[in-house]
């Protein structure tokens, strides 16, 4: 295993963190409230560093999330990367890729996942030419007709597409002008929305073709559910470190009894800990993408960094969070809003039980990907 970045990689976080760093300060948290901010996402695509993902990779992905998560700025990075870009470069056919991936590129396409736990979302084929193919220039283009709603979708107020896998596993594109969206807060302010269908029109992410010479049911679906494991692992690894850093500045500043907070056995005890837990999910989220991005078996290494960043990152944000003691609780307080993402993402990557349960699973059936 090697996970040295390469020269493209390095320069995209470079180039990521100062952005970051000089647009997602807490001045501007504050005033961005609960959306998003719009003038970063421009910002970001005029960089080009959405755009290079392409080349990075899934690991140069992860490097680009760790940035954003030690600053929580608000922006469907995460998502539009792994919904959107990969996933149309992996899986999308040569005409969709030409279609959508310009307008990924340069951020004016917005592309969210609804990836409940269980899918169950109905398609119903409508036939070619019709709903969001229609006059794409792709003849015989697979669409359908879908129905159901998938509760708390992250920046789905953001999006202009959605990817839905229906209960069959099969990947669907939607435009969310074309389907309800109904506004929903949740832990963390990414600008979710509960998405509904009725009868929404919706193109295969790919051909028909294309999943039938696939080993393996749903094999799309499965690829990009790891793909987006992986990248929310990578994006909680920043989470916890923007924390930590928080909870260092404090402790070594802040006094108690004549000397510094961070001197104390306690807290230095406590703050390793969240060290050596935010170093775990960095790790196993730089492994799980490389493996990713060179084709071999991902499966057990995708639910092992979700695992982490699900169990792990609770445990550090929660760390983060005490350590300041009561200004840990202070909702202006920065450290907050790293708690915040922690929570979220814990829940938003299916919890920690849940993942083992799967990874379970995956060990005792030795058909690891």
């Amino acid at each position: 295993m090697d996970f040295t970045p390469t020269e493209e990689q390095t320069a995209a976080q470079r180039l990521a963190a100062r952005i970051f760093t000089d647009l997602s300060t807490h001045e501007q948290l504050k005033a961005a409230g609960t959306g998003s901010d719009s003038e970063l996402w421009k910002a970001l695509c005029g960089a080009g560093l959405v755009e290079a993902v392409e080349a990075t990779g899934l690991l140069g992905l992860v490097l680009l999330l760790e940035e954003q998560g030690r600053t929580t700025a608000q922006v469907p990075f995460a998502a539009s990367c792994v919904y959107g870009i990969l996933a149309v470069t992996r899986h999308g056919t040569d005409a969709q890729r030409e279609r959508l991936l310009p307008a990924l590129r340069d951020g004016s396409a917005v592309v969210t996942g609804a990836f409940p736990a269980r899918p169950a979302v109905r398609a119903v084929p409508a036939g070619t030419g019709t709903g969001v193919a229609a006059g794409s220039g792709e003849t015989g283009a697979r669409t359908a007709r879908l129905s159901g709603t998938v509760d708390q979708v992250p920046w789905l107020r953001d999006a202009t597409h959605v990817l839905v896998p229906d209960q069959d596993h099969t990947l669907w594109l939607v435009r969310t002008e074309d389907a309800g969206v109904e506004p929903v807060e949740l832990t963390a302010p990414w600008s979710a929305g509960r998405l509904v269908l009725d009868g929404a029109p919706g193109e295969r992410l790919g051909s028909e073709r294309m999943v039938s010479e696939r080993p393996g049911s749903g094999r799309a679906y499965e690829d990009v559910q790891a793909a987006a494991r992986i990248a929310f692992a990578g994006l909680q690894a920043g989470v916890c470190a923007g924390s930590l850093a928080h909870a260092v500045a404090h402790t070594t500043t802040r006094e108690q009894f004549g000397r510094p907070l961070s001197t104390h056995q306690g807290v230095l005890l406590r703050a390793a800990d969240a060290h050596m837990d935010t170093e775990a999910i960095r790790v196993t989220a730089y492994e799980a993408a490389w493996r990713y991005d060179e084709g071999l078996p991902w499966e057990e290494a995708a639910l092992t960094t979700a695992w982490w960043a699900s169990e792990a990152g609770t445990r550090v944000v929660h760390t983060g969070q005490h350590l300041h003691g009561g200004l840990g609780a202070d909702l202006d307080h920065p450290v907050h809003r790293h708690f915040l993402w922690g929570r979220q993402l814990d829940a938003h990557l299916g919890h920690a039980t849940e993942l083992l349960a799967e990874l379970g699973d995956a060990i005792a059936k030795g058909g690891d990907r």
